[in-house]
């Protein structure tokens, strides 16, 4: 088999499946191992899937954009149940987190409109949504605008959420997976993220069916640092059970 029909078959059975297994593929095409990790290797710098330690995971569908304005209409259903179900996960008195994107913005949208709390976010959307809330304590985390996502990046935003103590910290994701853990699309926001979770008590991701099961191209945190998941109904019960597995509270909405 050529090595370009071998490919095409390895990401027809990541999409399919979720994951492929290098020892597994290597049977199946009756190849050596090696042959199927530089199978592998090239889709990943291919941009077509993100390697993890034994195999590879298929990437988000529909892909993820870095552009906010992309994002606001894709799954709309999905995010607002998402939302309303996590919004009920906070309490009045706390310090609450705010990721950048479109469903964490969701979230503070459904926010009872007697809560009485803080809430931290280095999201320009957020800050607006929030401005006029009556019960609400708003902190802006400065730093470089990163227009694109309409969120401060950097290290000013990044030593303010590592002296910050959270209750509750709301993320979103560009993938969420049981071994690759939580990823993002760039490098200047998974290193926001990384500092928001490190800090937080309770860490709440927030992410559609279509990103379980999923990797970014960067690294964030593991998926030990994540408490609660918080998707939708139409994601595979077997999945679900792997993030329970994992030690996870997960919410469907």
């Amino acid at each position: 088999m050529l090595s370009a029909e071998r490919k095409r078959l390895i990401l027809e059975s990541a999409g399919r499946d979720g994951r492929v297994v290098a020892t597994e593929l290597s049977r199946r095409f009756n190849v050596s191992e090696d042959t199927i990790r530089r199978d592998l290797r090239e889709l990943a710098a291919d941009g077509l899937l993100h390697r993890v330690h034994g195999g590879a995971l298929p990437l988000p569908k529909p892909p993820v954009s870095v552009s906010y304005a992309s994002r606001a209409g894709q799954s709309p259903e999905a995010k607002a149940a998402i939302a309303r179900a996590a919004a009920a996960l906070v309490r009045n008195g706390q310090v609450i987190a705010v990721d950048g994107g479109t469903t964490p913005l969701e979230v503070v949208q459904h926010f009872p409109p007697d809560l009485r709390a803080t809430v931290v976010t280095h999201s320009l959307p957020v800050l607006q949504a929030l401005a006029t809330h009556a019960g609400i304590e708003l902190i802006a985390v400065g730093g470089r605008v990163f227009g694109d996502a309409l969120v401060t990046v950097g290290p000013v935003a990044v030593d303010t959420y590592r002296g910050l103590r959270a209750d509750v910290c709301v993320f979103g994701v560009a993938g969420i997976d049981v071994d690759a853990g939580v990823t993002a699309l760039n490098q200047d926001e998974a290193l926001v993220k990384k500092a928001m979770l490190e800090g937080a008590a309770q860490v709440v991701a927030v992410a559609a069916a279509d990103k379980l099961g999923t990797a970014g191209p960067f690294a964030v945190a593991p998926i030990g640092t994540v408490t609660h998941l918080v998707t939708d109904r139409s994601a595979p019960e077997e999945l679900i059970g792997r993030f329970r597995d994992a030690g996870l509270e997960v919410v469907t909405a």
